[in-house]
Formats: C-alpha cells, structure tokens, sequence
C-alpha cells in the first residue's frame, strides 16, 4: 500500500471508530467555549484525566468565565489548585487570564499563533484550542498521538529528538481529517488513551490492526522509541512546624524551585537523612531563638513523586513559648491555615497528624 493511501485508511478506520465506538466520556469533550477548553487543557498538562476532571468541574463552577479567573486572588486561585502540582500551571494560567481580560476587552484569541503567544501555552495546547474551538484545521501531537503514529506507521525515530518532533508533527498534519479537525483530534487521542495504550494494548480489538506496522512485525512494545533516559534525584526535607499560641509559623515559597507560590513551615533541606537533633541544630531553626519549646511529635517517611525528584519529608512539631519570627514568614491562626496552598505531601501531613488543628492550653 503507498504512502498515502496508507494514510488516507487510517484517517478513514480512525474517524469510524470514533463515530461507532469512542464512548470515553470527559465534561469537556464536545466543548466549544475557548475558556473552558483552554482550562481543560492547562489542567491536563501533566496530570491524568481521571485526576484532572474534579479540578475541572471545581474551577468552572467557581470562575464560569476568563474575568471571574482574571479577578480572582492569587491565593484563592491557588488554593482551589491545591494537589495538582506543578504549580506554574497555575500561575501561568493567571497571567494569560488577566491579559486577555485587560489587554483583548476579554476576548479570547481565535488564531493558532494567538493562543500560542498566552503565556504556558505551547504548540499542542495552541493547537487543541484552536481545532476544538473553532475547528481551525491544526493536528494536536501529544503522548497519544506520538504512540498512535509510531506503531500504525512503524516509525522508530526518537519522538523527543528534533529529527522525531518535525516528522511526527509533518505526519499529524498529513493524516489529519481537515474538513472535521476538532472530531479527528479527539479521535486519535482517545484512541490512544483507551486502545493504543502504553501497555498492554488492545490489539485484538484494534480497527487499524490490520495496516499496523508495529502489530505485523511484531514491535508494539518497542514503539514509540525515547532518546532520553529520565534522570530522578532525591531531597530531604525537614519541616520545622513551630506552633505559638495556637499560630503557626509559615512562609511562601519564592525564587525558580519547586512548589513557587505555595506556602510551607520553616524548611531545613539535608542531603541525606538526619536525626531531628541535627535539625534543631541548624541555623535556620537555631535563628527562631526558640526558648521553653516541646518537641510534641516527629512524623517521617513521608514522600511525594515529582517529574525530575523524589522529595523525602520529615515534619517536626515544636510547641513554643517563646520565637522570633524570622524575615519573610508570618503566624498564621490555625482556624485561618487551610485557606493557604500547600504543596501536597504538606497537605498530606496536615490530614493525617490531627494535633496540627488541637487547641494547645
């Protein structure tokens, strides 16, 4: 079969499978309205649909459209965030917000080189608001499609070399049914999401089985090919929870790490794991001049899995007398500590260790 007639049935078995059997449900699908499909699609971005859909369902009830999320506090919009990391998301999210709000009278940009110029908005969110929006003949290229494409059309190219992301996305755009572009890239990444999947495919039950390079010679498991081994590192955090007349000491975390605008105790990073004595003992903790203080409570082994990192927590708990408040931190009423954003194993913590919320005498 040539090329392109190769191309042309897979488009056509494609379209047929979403039409008789794509029952994937998700609120937006079908969606017409940019902001909601721009709010989608920067809550996917690094975050599974099952996880995503709540958030989804929440900011829509809560900011309907782009000038109630324009309006809203930084800290309430990053609160209503809390749990979905990678926290830039959100903070991007505000700033394409308030310009469209400010900047285009509230209109969102109908234009694929529009929507790219938003701020956290790459070429695939680009492309998937401007074909489900305004059925703008753009083909989306995410995990799914790469997949789809490797094993249908035997392609070994890395997918995240330079050489793999220009043929994969020329051969997106040649495959892409241009008079229904919005149907076809929902198409291809649900086929993704529920037969084309990572492991173990559902190749018996596959439509396209029969002109698939990777199930005829026997290499479905090797396709799509990565270039770049993952490299993962491991920190150690040691949280000073210092807690003075039923307040507690926090501060927001600034500067281009992790967890940026969300908020945390007094933060003592190792290398390695330590006993709380070595805690106490640095300088950060040995600056609150804690006098007449308890340690109530030492609860480790707690983590939470980031993309590039492993962060290994340990919470100490103080009940103070007497501290000085260092430079950038605040007391906070214990009544008035979940209305702040945390970053998950945080939250964790305060959900499992109930002393946090007690009345101390």
């Amino acid at each position: 079969m040539k090329k392109q007639q190769k191309g042309q049935k897979f488009t056509q078995l494609l379209m047929l499978w979403h039409e008789k059997d794509n029952n994937r449900e998700m609120p937006w699908k079908g969606e017409k309205d940019p902001y909601k499909i721009w709010l989608s699609e920067i809550i996917l971005q690094q975050t599974r649909v099952e996880q995503g859909t709540a958030y989804f369902n929440r900011f829509v009830a809560k900011y309907p459209n782009i000038a109630a999320i324009a309006n809203a506090a930084d800290v309430e919009v990053f609160k209503l965030w809390e749990g979905l990391g990678y926290y830039n998301r959100c903070k991007n999210m505000l700033t394409a917000a308030r310009f469209i709000d400010s900047q285009l009278y509230g209109i969102f940009p109908s234009t694929y080189e529009d929507i790219l110029q938003l701020k956290g908005v790459g070429p695939y969110t680009a492309a998937a608001i401007a074909s489900f929006a305004y059925n703008h003949p753009t083909a989306v290229v995410d995990g799914n499609v790469y997949r789809v494409l490797a094993r249908y059309f035997g392609i070994s190219t890395s997918v995240d070399s330079v050489a793999g992301k220009s043929q994969f996305a020329e051969l997106a755009q040649v495959v892409l049914d241009r008079s229904n572009s919005a149907s076809y890239n929902q198409a291809i990444m649900d086929f993704g999401a529920t037969i084309c999947k990572p492991q173990l495919p559902l190749c018996s039950v596959c439509i396209l089985s029969e002109g698939c390079v990777a199930f005829l010679t026997n290499r479905v498991a090797l396709l799509p090919v990565k270039e770049k081994k993952l490299v993962k590192k491991h920190r150690w955090f040691n949280y000073i929870v210092a807690e003075k007349d039923n307040r507690l000491l926090v501060k927001k975390r600034t500067g281009k790490d992790i967890w940026q605008n969300l908020h945390e105790f007094l933060l003592v990073e190792t290398p390695k794991p330590v006993e709380t004595e070595q805690v106490l003992a640095a300088k950060d903790v040995q600056a609150l001049r804690l006098k007449n203080f308890k340690v109530k409570k030492v609860i480790g082994g707690m983590k939470q899995q980031l993309t590039h990192q492993t962060i290994h927590a340990t919470f100490i708990y103080l009940h103070c007398k007497s501290m000085t408040v260092p430079d950038g931190m605040e007391m906070v009423e214990k009544d008035d500590i979940e209305k702040l954003a945390f970053p998950r194993v945080i939250k964790h913590y305060m959900e499992l260790d109930l002393r946090l919320f007690e009345m101390h005498p």
